[in-house]
């Protein structure tokens, strides 16, 4: 059987953090060709073409028109890494997912996406009216969104062990004077400072006894080493929006 060409790959975000990491692993490999690079001066229009799949860490705004310009022509393949999504840029992206295919998710991390598998299974079995969910999340001073990505999903996990959705759950910025903790509640709180690449803790709290699940994020490799295993995993899937669960084949 012949080897598979290179995937042609796009950046989305080229000139960003992330975009860097992803950049330099690329050029360490032989199984990946870049084949375009994006960036602010450089419209998206432009790369499509030449890419079988294209990485995006750039913002919200950017990854929903990348999705519906991708979708427009059939392709490529989307992995996206952006955060702090919109309703309608949410739409935008489930709407494009039905005519290409694109993985999503707020960390490519593999360590993170099993903490994701431990928290949804700790809530589950863990009851509401005896155990506070609590999540903490910190990243740079740059970061422009809060709460994270990350964060998000270890609520949705959290929420989804106790089959509900965090929109319904969520209690974020307490200020004030904000009367008990009201039961069943996922507080999330965010802080900023310095070059901090990202630090998770998820705390289940009960009167007697505090489990604490924590992930710390030492170089931005780890994202974007994520991040190319889910191109090369999209490359030949049919339209769908996939997330790193599915890309490592985890049960649901």
């Amino acid at each position: 059987m012949e080897n598979q060409a290179p995937l042609g790959l796009g950046v989305a975000g080229a000139d960003g953090r992330m975009g860097h990491a992803v950049l330099a692993l690329v050029a360490m490999r032989d199984d990946i060709e870049v084949a375009g690079r994006i960036t602010r001066a450089t419209p998206a229009e432009r790369t499509l073409g030449p890419c079988d799949v294209i990485v995006d860490f750039s913002t919200a705004a950017a990854s929903a028109a990348l999705a519906e310009a991708a979708a427009a022509r059939g392709g490529p393949a989307l992995v996206i890494g952006s955060t702090g999504f919109s309703e309608p840029e949410e739409g935008a992206i489930a709407a494009a997912a039905r005519r290409i295919a694109i993985v999503k998710s707020g960390n490519f991390s593999l360590g993170i996406n099993l903490l994701a598998q431990f928290v949804r299974e700790a809530a589950r079995r863990l009851s509401a009216d005896d155990w506070d969910i609590e999540i903490i999340e910190a990243h740079h001073r740059g970061k422009a969104d809060a709460p994270s990505g990350t964060a998000l999903m270890l609520g949705e996990a959290a929420a989804s062990g106790r089959q509900s959705t965090l929109a319904d759950l969520a209690v974020r910025g307490r200020d004030g004077l904000t009367g008990p903790r009201p039961a069943g509640a996922i507080g999330l709180s965010s802080v900023r400072g310095g070059g901090l690449v990202g630090e998770h803790s998820v705390i289940l709290a009960a009167e007697d006894e505090i489990l604490t699940f924590s992930h710390s994020a030492r170089d931005r490799r780890l994202f974007a080493r994520g991040a190319i295993a889910a191109a090369l995993w999209v490359r030949a899937k049919p339209p769908g929006l996939y997330d790193m669960a599915d890309v490592l084949g985890f049960g649901r």
